[in-house]
């Protein structure tokens, strides 16, 4: 079970960050859960991020799916005047690992990149981290029930959004 379980686990992952680079806003956020937690920590400094979303300092933070619709609505309206034009983004995932091997509730792990190119400007950037997936199994399939991103470069040239990490 634990191999099954993993391939179902990284193909969710994965199909995530194909949705990002692609910009197939709609089919990322079926991956999430209504309820979802979508989280990027702070840091507190140089060896701590953030432990509580509710009492420290975020760089992204929403407590529903409520919170990344609206985000992805603004993207696409183009009432996001940062981003304006959309950066162009390539996701890549390596060392993926369950860290919780519970088939209704599991927890992944990866290392993420994300290389990303403003068009226009002509510069390129580059973010990288941890991913922490808490996955809940539904009739349709698994959902991300809370995503945690370390980011580990967090002084940004600019801004940082959803499709960066």
């Amino acid at each position: 079970m634990t191999a099954e379980l993993l391939a179902h686990c990284t193909q969710l992952v994965f199909d995530e960050a194909a949705c990002l680079d692609q910009r197939r806003w709609a089919d990322w956020l079926a991956l999430y859960a209504d309820d979802a937690e979508y989280w990027v920590p702070a840091w507190t400094d140089e060896g701590r991020p953030t432990n509580d979303p509710q009492t420290e300092l975020s760089l992204i933070y929403y407590n529903s799916k409520a919170g990344l619709e609206d985000r992805v609505w603004r993207i696409e309206s183009g009432l996001s005047p940062a981003s304006q034009p959309l950066d162009r983004t390539c996701h890549l995932i390596t060392n993926i690992r369950l860290t919780n091997e519970d088939a209704d509730q599991p927890v992944v792990a990866a290392h993420w990149q994300v290389n990303a190119y403003k068009p226009g400007k002509q510069r390129s950037f580059l973010y990288y981290g941890f991913y922490e997936h808490l996955l809940r199994r539904t009739p349709a399939g698994y959902r991300i029930a809370k995503k945690k991103t370390t980011l580990l470069n967090d002084v940004i040239e600019g801004v940082l959004d959803i499709y960066h990490i």
